[in-house]
């Protein structure tokens, strides 16, 4: 399946037809329906958890995490994930030499009216770089994250506004979410999805899930990453780890295998990135940046999302923090528990010292990056630098 990346980059979604091969639509709903039984079954109790990271059933948008449940026979859903209309598509978008899912989840419909969501943006809040700074990066670059609905039956849930991911909202559009989030905006367009067809899109768009009722709804909701791509993705941890693969067979095995070795010199390098700054190391800095964020233009993105890294770092060393069960570690620096090992895993190569130098030299940027929508207009990377080549 071809796609054109430039239409992804112009409107912010692509609709896509028979994403699902008609041929595979029945053993799909087929298999989904056993993973939905079962994730019933542990909601009830009457199963153990693997890794119990699904939404309840009483939720306005029940979830399934697909890695948390999936056994030998129902493999070819995650299969399906690595399908040249899902994981190739998505590499196509985002121009990047591999990807991989990130997260794998299936939405279904709850047992009580909700009504609709708030329209949103996902990518936005202090914990990353500013909005308009993730937009610039896509649009000079590539995306560097690619987020799917695919549904079983037909679904209409969805709406967007296309070309709001190139922009912050607009006057107009904040005034009338302050005064009805739940209602359709100016520009708004209904994403209608016949069973097996799929939209994919930029999750820095402004959309809107405009109805969680009771009518039957059996989504596939995936997220895709890129490696080696033009930028640093502002979403790169996976909600899965390899225990899981033991379903699946040898060659989809592998090719999990291959995305988590692809993660772990990623984090190598960001380590390596944060030994550079700490050792006033120029040259090094610049050589770890161009291999995180290859594109050369707007790099100061990167250093932000990673001063960001730096600053949770920092923070899981505080006492009052350090102290912590796991779990309330992850809500006190804002991070997510599912990606909180990756977290561990980097504050685990820094001694205590490192993190707040490193926490001290990040200080100057996290100061011009304090915005949630814009980027700082007259500071660049250069400047960052500046800030800690002389400094103690």
């Amino acid at each position: 399946m071809q796609v054109n990346p430039q239409q992804l980059l112009d409107d912010g979604f692509i609709i896509l037809r028979q994403v699902v091969p008609p041929e595979q639509l029945d053993s799909l709903r087929a298999s989904y329906e056993t993973i939905v039984e079962r994730q019933h079954r542990r909601w009830a109790g009457e199963l153990d958890w693997d890794v119990p990271v699904a939404m309840d059933y009483k939720s306005k948008q029940p979830r399934v995490v697909l890695n948390a449940i999936v056994d030998a026979a129902t493999a070819d859903t995650v299969d399906f994930n690595l399908h040249d209309h899902t994981l190739g598509v998505s590499r196509q978008l985002m121009q990047a030499p591999e990807a991989a899912p990130t997260a794998m989840f299936f939405m279904s419909n709850p047992a009580t009216d909700h009504g609709p969501d708030p329209w949103h943006r996902d990518a936005v809040g202090r914990r990353l770089a500013p909005l308009q700074g993730l937009q610039a990066d896509m649009l000079a670059n590539a995306p560097g994250y690619v987020q799917w609905n695919i549904p079983l039956y037909d679904d209409d849930v969805l709406w967007v506004v296309p070309g709001s991911h190139r922009r912050p909202n607009t006057a107009a559009e904040d005034r009338q979410l302050a005064e009805n989030p739940r209602a359709p905006l100016p520009g708004g367009v209904q994403v209608r999805l016949k069973a097996g067809d799929g939209v994919v899109y930029s999750n820095l768009i402004l959309h809107w899930p405009s109805d969680y009722s009771t009518k039957h709804r059996r989504t596939i909701h995936l997220g895709y990453r890129s490696f080696g791509g033009a930028i640093f993705p502002y979403s790169t941890h996976f909600y899965w780890d390899l225990g899981f693969t033991k379903h699946l067979s040898p060659a989809s095995r592998a090719r999990f295998e291959r995305f988590a070795a692809l993660h772990a010199q990623e984090r190598d390098h960001i380590e390596a990135f944060f030994r550079a700054i700490l050792d006033r190391d120029e040259a090094a800095f610049r050589s770890e940046l161009a291999v995180l964020h290859p594109g050369e233009a707007e790099r100061l993105v990167c250093v932000t999302l990673l001063s960001r890294l730096a600053t949770k770092l920092h923070e899981l060393t505080l006492p009052e923090i350090a102290s912590l069960p796991h779990n309330d570690q992850s809500k006190a620096v804002g991070d997510q528990r599912t990606s909180f090992y990756l977290l561990q895993d980097m504050a685990d190569r820094f001694s205590a010292a490192e993190t707040d130098l490193l926490y001290r030299r990040f200080a100057p940027l996290e100061a011009q990056t304090d915005s949630v929508v814009d980027m700082p207009d007259s500071y660049d990377v250069e400047d960052f630098i500046a800030t800690w080549r002389n400094s103690d």
